[in-house]
């Protein structure tokens, strides 16, 4: 193969990597709007810790496919990998669908029985975003030559998955607007098959696109042993704990922020128009995923010349003092924000909470690839096997969400960021003492 065919793979595997970031975002990001409606429904009766249960369904999914999706990375390649999954995320999303049409009326354990048939497609849905996450972090790093180089690309894909996110919050609350007992889960369905077509179609591209493995000139004709496992390096497992808690931090922030503003009871939540705070909140919350995508685009402009480190630590101590503010500001206190009303953008008046807790995007958006980039480096043949062990950790996204909201049922939306504040803090400490790499005697070539 000539130097140029080798380049114009590169870029192609580079650029189809980049397009399954987005759709990893677009899938999951459809939990926390979907759960508003599920809070309304007869039977869950207004429970924060149901409403977000589908997100946890998404999320759990990662503890049971994380390593089997990293063994079928090492043993079928990148190509194969993502097929596979993209095959599973479209019956994922259409189990959802059916959840609209299956069970409607009927109640088990005292709830709505087609509640359970979305938690079942939410929970095949989250195989899929598991797998794709294995296949694209580790390609993109490696695409990149590891490094500032690999937490560059990293941090390119991460802006057109926080585009996919901004848009999906918007698109469910334009969509749903007014959320009452009457609000079934049939509204959303222009998304769902939003979602089932670019599924499809990105099965049938990716199928006629030449994709090699970046390592497959060292796997040809031999097979893969490991002498050890990723467990051995310090730095790594301190990483997987970082990602557990910074995927609940990433997901926890607008998620409940969502709940906080679609509340219209003034007592718990914002107490804003009932015609329009199911719009308002799904917005606000698509404005944090929009700060992502820029932060994730600057990120991705200084990713070669400043240090995941560098950039980790920064992230992490201003989310904190952030979310400090947010919880101790009276939300008497209102601030202007630009949402879609309906028919067009208006300023609307809203807590000066959520614009804190929306900035926080900013900080978030670069820290999945700097603490991906600080917990691979220096893994080597060691990183599709570490890649897989990460992405069971991702689980966080559904268990520290899941715990903020019992907190909200229990003490107010407010109080609850303290779980938030607690994940700062351990990024924090990650990025100055637990991601050197104390194992450099392990041999890794």
């Amino acid at each position: 193969m000539t130097q140029k065919n080798q380049q114009n793979g590169r870029t192609i595997a580079i650029v189809t990597m980049i397009v399954i970031f987005a759709m990893i975002s677009f899938v999951t990001n459809l939990a926390a709007p979907i759960g508003v409606i599920w809070k309304g429904q007869p039977g869950i009766e207004g429970s924060n810790f149901l409403g977000m249960m589908g997100n946890m369904m998404n999320f759990l999914a990662y503890l049971f496919m994380g390593i089997p999706a990293g063994k079928m990375l090492v043993k079928f390649g990148y190509k194969k990998t993502a097929l596979a999954a993209i095959a599973v995320g479209f019956l994922g999303v259409f189990i959802q669908f059916l959840s609209g049409i299956v069970g409607v009326g009927a109640t088990l354990f005292s709830l709505p029985l087609n509640f359970f048939v979305y938690l079942l497609g939410a929970f095949v849905a989250g195989f899929s975003v598991c797998m794709l996450n294995t296949v694209v972090n580790p390609m993109l790093n490696l695409l990149g030559g590891g490094g500032n180089k690999g937490n560059q690309l990293i941090q390119i894909g991460g802006t057109f998955n926080s585009l996919s996110g901004t848009l999906t919050p918007m698109f469910v609350g334009a969509l749903v607007g007014t959320v009452t007992a009457q609000t079934a889960i049939t509204d959303v369905n222009p998304v769902l098959f939003v979602a089932m077509g670019v599924f499809a179609v990105a099965f049938i591209i990716l199928s006629f696109i030449p994709i090699a493995d970046p390592d497959a000139d060292k796997k040809a004709g031999k097979e893969v042993v490991y002498e050890r496992s990723p467990w051995a390096f310090r730095h790594f497992v301190l990483g997987t704990i970082a990602i557990f808690v910074y995927v609940g931090v990433e997901i926890g922030i607008p998620g409940t922020l969502n709940f906080f503003l679609s509340d219209v009871d003034p007592s718990k939540g914002a107490g804003l128009d009932p015609a329009s705070a199911a719009t308002i909140g799904g917005f606000v919350a698509g404005t944090y995923w929009f700060l992502m995508m820029i932060g994730r685009f600057l990120g991705s402009l200084v990713g070669a010349k400043v240090s995941s480190k560098t950039m980790l630590t920064f992230a992490s101590g201003l989310g904190a003092l952030l979310v400090l503010l947010a919880i101790y500001l009276p939300k008497t206190i209102l601030v202007s924000m630009p949402v879609f009303t309906g028919s067009a953008f208006d300023m609307v008046q809203v807590p000066i909470a959520a614009l804190l807790l929306v900035l926080c995007g900013l900080c978030t958006s670069i820290m999945w690839g700097g603490i991906f980039n600080l917990a691979t480096e220096g893994l080597g043949k060691y990183t599709a096997a570490g890649s897989g062990i990460f992405m069971m950790m991702v689980v966080g996204g559904g268990v520290l969400p899941l715990i903020q909201n019992w907190v909200a049922d229990l003490s107010g939306y407010m109080t609850s960021y303290w779980v938030i504040i607690a994940g700062m803090v351990y990024m924090l400490y990650y990025a100055l003492i637990g991601s050197k790499n104390v194992n450099k005697d392990i041999p890794v070539d």
